[in-house]
């Protein structure tokens, strides 16, 4: 686990599987090392994110947790991960030099470093190699011990003494314990699941954005036959030009719902906050979205989504005919917004998004 002495970052080093809480504790230093420079402190976890700061070469770092940003590459590698100071201030891993040499430090939640502990009532956890009881047992882990989590996969359903869920962590040596035996205190962190390429940041402006998802979006159309030109309307209108937190986040540009389960293409399912309209009424809630491993994947599962249910099939009949296709699909209740088909339509045609379709 995380502690600070005389501002210098301690942590538990990883034993087997686990991480002791009662193992002998180990110093590790932080400092900045941008070749001269210095190096900017930011309000989040990538280069969008305003700058808030600045620390000078060599200035050592009191580090709380860390998070999974923007891939950076700095003096001391290529890397997502980004450390979250004692000031609540982030700073790119890439350009932090720890001696002797980087340890484990736990993920972030909203308000400092989340310690997982496993809770079975019933003794020790099993370790498995793989996401399923079907895997073997590799070995097995204390009642509340801290794990050292790397990242989530999609795999069995557990009903656990914690939750219920189909969500497996990832160890060190490629060793996986159900979550649904793991309490994440004080909060839920947001962990990526395994092989997730890293957050993704805004497109600068509109052309750039259409250009980053004209390409996908011909993919699509070539398999499934869903109009270009709809397809970068709902990824604009969806993902909020792409500064949406489950398009930067999870690369889903078209907020699939998972109802229990990611499909065939996603990694796994996210809970997030989103608003619901019934009639002319509309409504905060939160919802489990799918998650991708990158944007490629997000477009593809937009397409194969359409064309497995069937209440979409009408739409097909169209697929040359993009504003009666965004109509048809909306009268399918594709969204519940009542204006969706209208929206998809004047976002076509102020950017001219047919071109996609020639």
């Amino acid at each position: 686990m995380v502690g600070v002495r005389s501002g210098v970052i301690v942590v538990v080093l990883v034993a087997g599987v686990g991480v002791a809480p009662a193992a002998q504790a180990a110093g590790a230093t932080p400092t900045v090392r941008s070749g001269g420079t210095g190096l900017n402190m930011r309000a989040g976890a990538s280069t969008a994110d305003a700058v808030a700061g600045r620390l000078r070469e060599g200035a050592r770092l009191t580090v709380t947790c860390q998070v999974y940003g923007e891939l950076i590459a700095g003096t001391q590698g290529r890397t997502p991960m980004w450390n979250r100071l004692s000031n609540g201030r982030y700073v790119a891993d890439a350009y932090v030099h720890w001696n002797p040499g980087r340890p484990w430090v736990h993920w972030c939640g909203p308000r400092g470093a989340v310690l997982p502990t496993v809770r079975t009532g019933i003794g020790p956890l099993n370790v498995r190699s793989g996401p399923g009881t079907r895997f073997a047992r590799v070995g097995r882990i204390a009642e509340g011990q801290v794990l050292a989590v790397e990242c989530q996969v999609w795999g069995e359903l557990v009903a656990g003494k914690v939750r219920r869920s189909a969500a497996w962590n990832r160890l060190p040596g490629g060793r996986y314990v159900a979550d649904a035996y793991t309490v994440w205190s004080p909060h839920l962190p947001t962990l990526p699941w395994c092989g997730q390429q890293a957050p993704s940041t805004p497109a600068a402006n509109a052309a750039q954005f259409i250009a980053r998802t004209s390409g996908p979006a011909r993919a699509g159309f070539r398999q499934y036959k869903v109009p270009a030109s709809v397809t970068i309307a709902q990824a604009i209108l969806e993902s909020g030009w792409g500064r949406s937190w489950l398009a930067r986040r999870d690369h889903s540009y078209f907020g699939i719902k998972c109802f229990g389960n990611p499909g065939g293409i996603a990694l796994g399912c996210r809970s997030y906050a989103t608003h619901e309209c019934d009639g002319k009424k509309c409504y905060p809630t939160t919802a489990q979205f799918r998650a991708y491993r990158n944007a490629n994947g997000s477009f593809a599962d937009h397409g194969r989504f359409l064309t497995v249910n069937p209440r979409y099939r009408n739409a097909f009949r169209y697929s040359h005919d993009p504003n009666r296709f965004a109509v048809e699909i909306h009268k399918a209740g594709y969204a519940t917004s009542p204006t969706y088909a209208q929206n998809l339509i004047k976002l076509m045609k102020a950017h001219n998004l047919y071109r996609f379709d020639r």
